[in-house]
């Protein structure tokens, strides 16, 4: 991003940059560096904004190029959103297909292990038997909880990965044409919103970083507040499990918390590099991140209300289940009593 800030300071001319160089009499000469295909292209896209925003018929209280700016970001937001369904559905059958086979498989990796464990011939006092049989048993849960995961195409790796991947190249692309677009001259520096003096300038009261920065944070823990209780009871369990893994001296692994540690700290990271960005940039990136936090939050509705769909459903099941020998245990009781009677 730094590099987009430099870019956006250079003068360029209308087939290339251009840069003063003397000659050996003295006398002042340009150079034309030639473009390259990227930069062409930033170029072209940069005038197709500003015609753009000059064609779109926004109301007077709506700036145009600021209305552009936003009217683009959440078209472009939107491609991205199939992959965000992708990953919640490769998430879903890790929870509901790959999760419940591996439960009813522990059983048996336990019976091997015990098997493998009494042909080794292995003495010890039984707290060192049972850190033996867990030693030899998570690596073996562990495969074949990956080997599930590709049987079912619902790795981790790439369910947490694509999605922010995938619009990387699209963010990148438009920062850079927001950019060339704002290099002085350009008119968008006679347009103000919001804290924004000019769209070629940063924000002067920090207003927008910050904003961005508290919206990035919100983002990251937007599904705190989409928690089932049993899905709280779980995590709380597997907590406790990490904890003691942890006592006696295992390593534990975390590849969700792990990201999500580096999400937060790149919220602070692009606060300070929001401040030095123009302002066309700093009303991007604000937007982009807002609607995320929407898409996140409607996504993970979404699944809250999923989960209490399944939740009741497994309760009716269990209830069902329960009626019909609580009916029989009424029924012997009545025919008892009757017969006590008579």
């Amino acid at each position: 991003m730094f590099a987009l800030h430099r870019i956006a300071t250079r003068p360029a001319a209308q087939h290339g940059l251009r840069f003063p160089r003397r000659n050996q009499l003295g006398v002042s000469q340009t150079i034309t560096k030639p473009r390259t295909f990227v930069s062409g292209a930033i170029q072209t896209a940069s005038e197709g904004f500003l015609d753009l925003a000059l064609a779109l018929p926004f109301p007077e209280a709506l700036p145009p190029y600021s209305g552009t700016i936003i009217l683009v970001t959440a078209l472009s937001r939107l491609i991205t959103v199939p992959f965000s369904l992708w990953a919640k559905r490769r998430q879903w059958r890790t929870e509901d297909v790959v999760l419940p086979q591996l439960l009813e498989e522990r059983p048996l990796i336990f019976k091997r292990v015990h098997e493998e464990m009494k042909s080794d011939g292995f003495k010890g006092t039984r707290e060192e038997a049972m850190k033996e049989h867990a030693k030899r048993a998570q690596p073996m849960l562990k495969a074949r909880q990956k080997e599930l995961c590709r049987e079912h195409k619902c790795t981790v790796l790439p369910t947490m990965l694509i999605p922010p991947v995938s619009q990387l190249p699209i963010f990148v692309g438009i920062s850079m044409v927001l950019g060339r677009a704002s290099i002085p001259p350009s008119v968008l520096d006679s347009e103000a919103f919001l804290t924004l003096t000019s769209l070629t300038h940063g924000d002067p009261t920090l207003t927008l970083p910050i904003i961005l920065g508290v919206v990035t944070f919100a983002n990251v823990d937007a599904t705190r507040f989409f928690v089932t209780p049993e899905r709280a009871a779980r995590e709380q369990r597997q907590e406790e499990h990490n904890a003691k893994k942890r006592a006696a001296g295992e390593t534990v692994y975390q590849p969700r918390k792990i990201f999500q540690n580096t999400l937060r700290l790149a919220a602070v990271g692009r606060i300070l590099i929001a401040a030095l960005v123009p302002g066309s940039i700093q009303l991007y990136w604000v937007t982009s991140a807002v609607f995320g936090l929407f898409q996140t939050w409607a996504i993970e509705w979404w699944d809250h209300r999923r989960r209490l769909a399944r939740s009741l459903q497994r309760q009716a099941v269990v209830a069902a289940s329960v009626a019909p020998a609580s009916t029989i245990v009424t029924q012997k009781v009545i025919k008892h009593k009757s017969k006590e009677r008579s």
